[in-house]
């Protein structure tokens, strides 16, 4: 066993990635990075009857556009292969062998019908509605004349009835559960596949990883897996367990009150960026008050002491608000390359201009998906109802006036437009919400908006004398 900082992220592929999953799959690469140590990607698919096609290539590009990269796992091979759980098996079989051996576990044959019908006389008592334990004492006869039968089986963890077991935690110090609170886990299924309890113990050992870093939601299994580590023989590693993530009602985030897939939330314009910072201060806060941390930056600053035990609130708020923050901060290029793909109803005009049309766009909105509905006055002529067409009426003049005086500039400069705003003013006779309300109508297709050199600026000479000229003698 090295005395390397080794840890992992297990996920099931069902789906996608949840972004309780990237919190997970965070605090790991961060405490990896922090200590110099490894991150390992190991899929657990042993549950067949939950994998979805495409999940596990779903869930590493998730990985990848939020800037977590793997030491090793799928297609990252490492000394500690297969990591997926599925080539993992003749290796479980063979550890479940060594516990039956042991008497650390034993063979069930209990049907589901049986199951159910146990669980509700259990129910109808008040009783707790754990496996009772009925096949925990079978005679090897009958053991034997069952498989020659041919009834099915589960191979459950016999656990300790009395007593009780203490352990540490990082994040929670002391814990201690009653052994009477802890069921006979299924180990093997009966399709010879492990459950999540058998595998990931084996594979954390074997792996050599040094600490576990989950969900609160782990916790109740650590008794269990404890035990399979002493009857194995193995040093177990250390373990953390993290809060859990909250609505904002404190109910447990899922999928019925709103988005949780990482993918959900990069297709409404939220940045990877903003992921990484935002699910980092879930659970975790930096030793300042400090919000905004580029991923390096959280490498240096991230710390398991710092985790917090209390559930953490998922603000939607405040992830638009930080979402704001970095669209209006992060190099411009990069944000316009993220915003292309939300400008597909659009035909893009040269380099230059789109990076003016995005500069503007992103010092406005939320996310890169609002950015569409703002800019979009900047792609197409106006378009004008009965009120707007009096405000235009009366500007006839005006925008004669503008057009006669730009045709003669090779460029617009904002000194141009100031002093055109000036000269309107003396020689046609207009000022204030009567000067710039008919401009900005025409130019932007509403009388409110940005500062009319922003607008000259992004649209410039050939498309501001098109939409002068449009409405001239056109009302």
């Amino acid at each position: 066993m090295s005395n390397q900082i080794r840890v992992r992220f297990a996920p099931s592929p069902t789906g996608y990635l949840h972004v309780g999953g990237l919190r997970t799959a965070l605090y790991n690469y961060l405490y990896a990075k922090k200590v110099g140590g490894k991150f390992i990607l190991r899929i657990e698919d042993t549950d067949q009857t939950r994998y979805v096609e495409g999940a596990v290539e779903n869930l590493i590009n998730s990985l990848k556009i939020v800037g977590l990269e793997f030491d090793e796992g799928p297609k990252v091979e490492g000394d500690f292969g297969p990591y997926f759980q599925s080539e993992r098996t003749e290796i479980y079989k063979q550890h479940i062998d060594e516990l039956l051996g042991k008497n650390a576990a034993y063979r069930c044959f209990c049907t589901s019908e049986n199951l159910d019908k146990m669980r509700t006389e259990q129910k109808a008592k008040g009783l707790d509605t754990r496996y009772d334990g009925r096949c925990r004492h079978l005679s090897k006869e009958k053991i034997e004349q069952k498989i020659t039968n041919g009834e099915k089986f589960v191979v459950r963890l016999k656990v300790p009835q009395e007593g009780e077991i203490t352990f540490y935690d990082v994040v929670r110090d002391k814990i201690t559960f009653p052994w009477e609170m802890v069921d006979d886990q299924v180990l093997m299924k009966s399709d010879g596949f492990p459950t999540y309890h058998l595998a990931n113990v084996i594979d954390d050992h074997l792996m050599e990883i040094s600490h576990i870093i989950r969900g609160e939601e782990w916790l109740s299994s650590v008794p269990k897996h404890l035990f399979l580590y002493e009857q194995f023989g193995w040093k177990p590693p250390k373990m953390a367990h993290l809060p859990l993530l909250l609505n904002s009602d404190k109910s447990k985030l899922s999928k019925r009150q709103g988005d949780v897939a990482v993918e959900d939330y990069l297709a409404k314009g939220f940045l990877p960026e903003t992921l990484i910072n935002f699910v980092a201060l879930l659970g975790w806060h930096a030793s300042g008050d400090r919000e905004i941390f580029a991923l390096k930056e959280l490498e240096k600053e991230f710390s398991l002491k710092r985790v917090n035990k209390a559930g953490a609130v998922f603000d939607i708020d405040k992830l638009k608000w930080m979402n704001g923050q970095y669209l209006r901060t992060l190099e411009l290029n990069y944000i316009v390359k993220k915003a292309i793909p939300f400008l597909d109803n659009f035909t893009l005009p040269a380099d230059d201009k789109l990076r003016k049309i995005v500069d503007f766009g992103r010092n406005r909105v939320s996310t890169l998906a609002e950015i569409e509905n703002v800019v979009k006055p900047f792609f197409s002529l106006p378009k004008f109802d009965d009120e707007a067409k009096e405000i235009i009426a009366k500007g006839q003049n005006l925008f004669k006036f503008w057009v006669e005086n730009l045709e003669q500039l090779d460029q617009i400069r904002v000194e141009d437009v100031n002093n055109l705003l000036k000269e309107s003013t003396k020689k046609v006779g207009v000022k204030g919400k009567n000067l710039y309300f008919p401009l900005r109508l025409v130019l932007f297709g509403s009388v409110h908006g940005p500062e009319l050199p922003e607008i000259f600026e992004i649209l410039g000479k050939i498309e501001i004398l098109t939409r002068f000229k449009n409405v001239i003698g056109n009302v």
